[in-house]
């Protein structure tokens, strides 16, 4: 097997309740996994994902380890399959730290309770009800930027994520995110729509939280990844403990350069990027980055039977 494949794990948005249910149901591992998260965190992760409320599972405090969970426990079952290894990772937002546990930088257990942590503390930056979030569609990447900068009238609206051409998510505060939506649609975008979140992650008003997270950061052990890890920031690789943590303290108030990302796999040699963790996001972000790119969603045991199917052919 020559090719050379990547994985790379979702964010929030990405979770639901049953989540990974068929996956447990055949794989052990999965459940010990969540029953590792739990005793962590001293909440049953594994019932909350499994019969909710999807009330709280959305709580963003609760939502990041549980996607942690998620991400590291397939990883581990393609782990046991002995067949492929990555040679590179990356997350969305959230799943970066996904990555970073999987590669062995920082210990899951230490994971879970830092992302919980930072969900915690995001909330706490912006009180529910001041931010907001939106996704615009159908416009350049630079048309949004300007719509936004023509929009925040002394307050925040900043272009976050840059998910694939023609799909920028932007944040900010709610009356600014506001006005950007309607400023998007006059712009000609094919839609502008605010999303169901109560935190604005990755623009300016995440910073008091990135400032607390860069102390809590102080205290996780944090090694050399044995894969490197693209970082959302950046788009590169580090090797570097305390740049690693320099990393991810940036990445709360800065943009996600996923299509960057996409892109550099693809510049790496990488011909099939598996996304491990509940849901197709980013298999759907990928094909609209590059259609030459073969694309896999793990998250049942029909994925990982024709993924190995593929790779072995």
């Amino acid at each position: 097997m020559t090719q050379k494949i990547a994985f790379v794990f979702p964010g929030q948005g990405s979770q639901s309740i049953g989540m990974l249910g068929e996956l447990a149901g055949e794989y052990p591992s999965v459940r010990q996994t969540f029953e590792e998260a739990s005793d962590a965190l001293g909440l049953d992760l594994w019932n909350l994902v499994s019969e909710g409320p999807e009330s709280d599972l959305n709580q963003t405090q609760n939502t990041q380890p549980a996607l942690l969970a998620a991400g590291v426990s397939v990883w581990r079952v393609w782990e046991q399959q002995g067949i492929a290894s990555p040679v590179i990772m990356a997350g969305h937002s959230l799943g970066e730290y996904s990555a970073l546990v999987s590669a062995g930088a920082i210990e899951f257990a230490d994971g879970i309770r830092l992302v919980a942590e930072r969900g915690r503390l995001m909330q706490e930056a912006v009180p529910e009800g001041t931010g907001a979030m939106a996704a615009i569609l159908g416009l350049e990447d630079q048309a949004v930027i300007d719509v936004c900068a023509a929009s925040a009238a002394e307050q925040v609206v900043e272009a976050v994520n840059f998910n694939s051409p023609g799909q920028v998510v932007i944040a900010g505060h709610k009356e600014a995110v506001a006005r950007a939506v309607e400023a998007a649609k006059a712009a000609g975008a094919r839609r502008a729509v605010e999303l169901p979140v109560s935190v604005p992650s990755h623009c300016d008003l995440m910073r008091p939280a990135a400032e607390k997270l860069a102390e809590e950061l102080k205290n996780i052990p944090v090694t050399a990844p044995a894969i490197p890890v693209l970082h959302n920031v950046s788009v590169s690789a580090e090797s570097d403990p305390d740049m690693i943590r320099k990393r991810l303290v940036e990445q709360l108030y800065s943009p996600v350069r996923w299509v960057e990302t996409i892109r550099a796999m693809k510049q790496a040699g990488i011909g099939h990027i598996v996304e491990a963790g509940p849901g197709k996001v980013l298999t759907g972000l990928m094909r609209r980055i590059d259609r030459d790119l073969d694309a896999s969603a793990l998250f049942d045991p029909r994925g990982i039977a024709q993924l190995k199917e593929t790779l072995n052919g």
